[in-house]
């Protein structure tokens, strides 16, 4: 079994903040969560905030910024076409009933569904061209299962373990970071499962380096094996 964390692993970039910045082009009110957003992505790659710190900032900030978007005409637009481009794409009418029940679920809401499908239309391009996936891949991040799914969908990549988000609530229920990342993968994996390859850019996975056979950093495209 393969395990690759995935922002600046096997995307190029850091998919979170590039969503935030994706939304901005719908709706500029996001822009008040700019400086705490670019606070806490800056914590996280330095280490220097404690997980309690980071649950409490993140799911603070998270729940803000949903909040704006659940609101957000302009974004519910990307939900409202979504049904249209269907119904011009002259889909049968199970097909299209199924596709609109989908949609008009997105109960995260006004079109978060849609907006992390027009991002990944626009952002697939930056999944680093030597990650082939396999079938028995683990992506472990610490980045939202709600962002991260479409990317892991379109890769075919069936296991994901990720920050999770209470949709009724916008309250983050799980946070996928620093030493939460090995004891969710046990919880979701079992104790005894074994990490043939571990893939990451950040040295605060060591955790996961010690549980795997062997680890590999990855700065750009360029791996190096580190155990």
């Amino acid at each position: 079994m393969r395990v690759f964390d995935f922002d600046g692993t096997i995307y190029d970039g850091e998919s979170l903040f590039d969503l935030y910045l994706f939304s901005a082009r719908y709706d500029m009110k996001v822009f008040r969560h700019l400086a705490p957003v670019l606070r806490y992505a800056i914590k996280y790659k330095l280490g220097r905030a404690t997980l309690e710190q980071m649950e409490r900032g993140v799911g603070k900030v998270a729940r803000k910024y949903l909040q704006d978007l659940s609101t957000s005409k302009s974004i519910d637009e990307l939900r409202v076409r979504s049904l249209n481009n269907a119904a011009k794409a002259g889909l049968d009418t199970n097909i299209l009933t199924a596709d609109a029940s989908i949609i008009s679920a997105d109960d995260l809401n006004g079109g978060l569904k849609s907006l992390v499908s027009a991002f990944w239309d626009r952002n697939m391009s930056k999944i680093k061209p030597w990650y082939k996936p396999q079938p028995d891949d683990v992506i472990l991040t610490a980045s939202f299962d709600v962002t991260v799914g479409e990317a892991c969908r379109r890769l075919g990549v069936k296991r994901l373990i990720a920050s999770t988000i209470d949709p009724a609530t916008f309250e983050v229920t799980y946070l996928n970071f620093n030493t939460n990342k090995p004891k969710r993968l046990r919880q979701v994996l079992g104790a005894d499962a074994v990490i043939d390859e571990f893939y990451t850019d950040s040295t605060f996975d060591q955790p996961m380096i010690d549980m795997a056979r062997k680890g590999f950093m990855v700065k750009g495209n360029t791996i190096t094996q580190v155990k």
